[in-house]
């Protein structure tokens, strides 16, 4: 198959040209899977020479590892926005309705599949792995911030909002394992399973993360 950059190449502001090998990079990450990630398969997204992406990448483990950040970063920014000036407990408490809402829907089906991905390849590839352990705690600190700011407003009644926002997350994470196997057999029995959890790690009555 003939390469699509075979054409003539627009010259772009180095950061630009960065920066758009990283988001095809994420994209084909999503939809095909890490190990897809490769200097010729990014420039054939793109339409450039895999040259000209290996001048950006010259170790290719590097670009697996920047896609995989930048498309869980898309997430937790979509799903967990930074407030700069916090939030009340009020908003806290909607922030995590929302998050448990969305998040167990199908349109976060390939992020969760991206995560599987990564944490198997990490085992192998350093640069990853080191990526990987960086985004966890991204999460895990970011939540922590929702939780803590609901425990100032006095709507959650948790100890330690670091353990909490954890037990959270591994919750997430468990029950997204098996998106790519029996999800369907499944979905019945854990439905409402990580609401519960949350629900009580938070120190909420039943049914208070239940959509309005």
């Amino acid at each position: 198959m003939e390469s699509r950059g075979a054409g003539k190449q627009v010259r772009k502001p180095p950061a630009e040209r960065r920066n758009e090998m990283v988001g095809a990079a994420a994209r084909v990450a999503l939809g095909e899977g890490l190990e897809c990630v490769t200097l010729r398969r990014v420039a054939e997204e793109l339409g450039v020479r895999a040259g000209l992406v290996g001048h950006y990448f010259p170790v290719a483990e590097e670009l697996v590892a920047e896609a995989f950040a930048s498309a869980t970063m898309a997430e937790l920014d979509s799903l967990l926005p930074e407030v700069p000036d916090g939030r009340s407990g009020r908003g806290a408490l909607d922030a995590v309705r929302e998050l448990l809402a969305r998040i167990g829907g199908a349109e976060f089906d390939d992020v969760s599949r991206l995560w599987l991905n990564a944490r198997h390849l990490s085992r192998y590839r350093p640069v990853l792995r080191d990526q990987v352990v960086s985004q966890e705690l991204l999460w895990c600190r970011r939540l922590e911030q929702v939780v803590a700011e609901g425990v100032n407003g006095g709507v959650f009644g948790c100890e330690d909002p670091w353990t909490a926002a954890v037990r959270v997350l591994v919750a997430i994470d468990g029950t997204g394992s098996y998106v790519n196997t029996s999800a369907d057999r499944r979905s019945a029995a854990v439905d409402g399973l990580v609401r519960d959890l949350t629900e009580t790690v938070l120190g909420l009555s039943p049914g208070a993360l239940r959509a309005p």
